[in-house]
């Protein structure tokens, strides 16, 4: 799933809105949960490496509930126009009332490859945004720097 508008293009007619009125990921749970802030265990890798983005999920309600927690990159800085987010992973987690666990996901050439005017699939080094959230509008983000070799 993506975005593939550019980002500074206007989408939509002149006096109406762009926004979705329920946005992917949206749903209704008899429960609560919070989504902390998402965290690297490395902040810059070389072009071929992978780093690791950890989040917590906490049930807050008072019953037990499922939810998936999405996770988007963007390319900052790009030869090619890019998506403004990419849908490049999800997990599922099932948590009792007051539960909380730590989801990881691996951040390596797959989630960061694209493909350039020649068509090749490669990974730029630059700046990317990965953001992580219950859906495609409720997102927290962490930077990361790809160098090359």
């Amino acid at each position: 799933v993506f975005y593939n508008h550019k980002p500074t293009a206007r989408r939509g007619y002149l006096f109406d809105t762009t926004e979705p009125l329920w946005p992917f990921g949206f749903g209704l749970s008899y429960t609560t949960f919070e989504i902390g802030t998402p965290r690297l265990d490395r902040g810059e890798i070389t072009v071929g490496e992978s780093a690791t983005l950890a989040v917590d999920v906490t049930n807050t309600g008072t019953r037990a509930g499922d939810e998936v927690v999405q996770l988007y990159v963007r390319d900052e800085v790009s030869s090619v126009t890019r998506p403004v987010k990419e849908l490049k992973a999800f997990a599922r987690v099932r948590l009792e009332p007051g539960e909380s666990r730590t989801l990881t996901f691996p951040i390596g050439e797959a989630e960061l490859r694209f493909f350039d005017r020649a068509m090749e699939r490669v990974v730029e080094p630059g700046e990317f945004t990965l953001m992580v959230g219950p859906s495609s509008v409720e997102l927290q983000s962490v930077s990361l720097r790809v160098v090359a070799h």
